[in-house]
């Protein structure tokens, strides 16, 4: 973008590629000469386009094992953040999904805040990574102690943020009922124009996700279980153990995988697997733009993405009803996530007597290709730029 204002974009940390850093690409492209700032930074893991990027980190970069372990610095997220130095900068961009959105800046900047979400963490997601078998981990009571001033301050501090993008209206609902804000849906970039239609059909169902527990995984594993037909996961992270543990043999794990052989695992496969509930989720566009139909839960950004029966299908509608104060018992967790699996199991039975077409498929995931969005999110920031210096070019 044109103009002599100094520019400074906040990340919460680098240390891959997903979504968030899809977008966060997207601005480094529009503001190439603007500073980075982030808590940890594992250099090279970042596409080109970024670790290009003057980056400056907060002082958990030099703590023990930060860099790989770096969640177990929670409760010190919010005081690194704020220490960051941004008093020379007229515009800050945060991209956040946990406390980047929490940065302090002088008075007469502009902070325009893409929100990924709220912190899952304190908030939707806690039950998911504190509670449940993790409750008595130290992990755990540790958060116990710091969960109530970790709100406050994420209450709080979005104060700061003038202007809120929201990456859907499921997070635009989340934006004003934890932060009491207005916000505009900007659909995050996706790579439509790399993948290619395929009508080819290998015989196995896909799931591509991290191996976290709010992606619940393992309930598609249980449903997998039951009815025997061959599923593909790629990915990895701290339940691929437990995961693998519980899987029979017609489920595969394959690690991670670079865009290329990810680009082959979805053209031949029947159709991708979609368990968990995501701020928006990039999977299923990626699928999709193969043609290739989406199994999802019905929540979250793929009500969005996802039309039943004609892109795919949904499972365990009655979630729409359910609140996350409605699974606190342990018994209770495990009897939802008991049906989901039932539900799952029944889906996939129904889609087996399916037929959907290709074409229509991919003609809907073009809708959220990158070039949209990187239109819609530069006539927004110069919307408000302008708003600010009326003078901007």
């Amino acid at each position: 973008m044109k103009g002599q204002k100094n520019v400074a974009l906040v990340h919460d940390w680098l240390v891959s590629m997903r979504g968030g850093e899809k977008v966060l690409e997207l601005l480094c492209e529009l503001f190439p000469r603007a500073t980075l700032f982030t808590l940890v930074h594992r250099a090279g893991r970042l596409s080109p386009t970024i670790e290009t990027m003057n980056i400056q980190t907060s002082f958990l970069q030099k703590l023990p094992f930060a860099k790989t372990k770096y969640q177990y610095y929670l409760p010190l997220f919010p005081s690194a953040i704020e220490k960051l130095d941004l008093s020379g900068y007229d515009l800050v961009i945060s991209s956040s999904h946990a406390v980047a959105k929490g940065v302090r800046v002088r008075e007469d900047a502009l902070h325009i805040c893409y929100c990924h979400t709220p912190m899952r963490y304190i908030w939707d997601q806690y039950e998911q990574y504190f509670g449940g078998e993790r409750r008595n981990k130290p992990a755990s009571l540790v958060m116990k102690i710091f969960l109530k001033s970790l709100r406050e301050w994420d209450i709080e501090s979005s104060k700061r943020v003038h202007h809120f993008i929201a990456n859907s209206q499921h997070v635009r609902e989340r934006i004003m009922r934890r932060y009491g804000r207005e916000s505009v849906v900007i659909y995050p970039p996706v790579d439509v124009e790399r993948f290619h239609l395929s009508e080819k059909n290998e015989g196995y169902y896909l799931i591509v996700s991290a191996l976290v527990p709010y992606k619940q995984v393992d309930v598609a594993i249980k449903a997998f279980n039951q009815i025997g037909k061959r599923l593909v996961i790629i990915g990895t992270g701290g339940e691929e153990r437990r995961l693998r543990s519980m899987a029979k043999q017609n489920i595969e794990f394959h690690g991670w995988v670079d865009d290329r052989r990810l680009a082959r695992y979805y053209a031949g496969c029947k159709a991708v697997v979609f368990p968990g509930e995501e701020d928006f989720g990039i999977v299923p566009v990626e699928a999709m733009a193969c043609g290739k139909p989406v199994i999802a839960l019905a929540a979250g950004g793929a009500l969005e993405t996802v039309v039943e029966g004609v892109t795919g299908l949904f499972f365990e509608k009655g979630l729409l009803n359910e609140s996350p104060e409605s699974a606190r018992t342990k018994e209770t967790r495990i009897l939802k996530k008991a049906l989901k699996a039932m539900d799952l199991a029944e889906t996939i039975e129904h889609f087996e007597t399916m037929h959907f077409q290709p074409e229509k498929i991919r003609e809907h995931a073009m809708k959220f290709n990158r070039a949209v969005c990187k239109e819609r999110l530069t006539n927004y920031l110069l919307e408000k730029m302008k708003e600010k210096w009326l003078n901007y070019d």
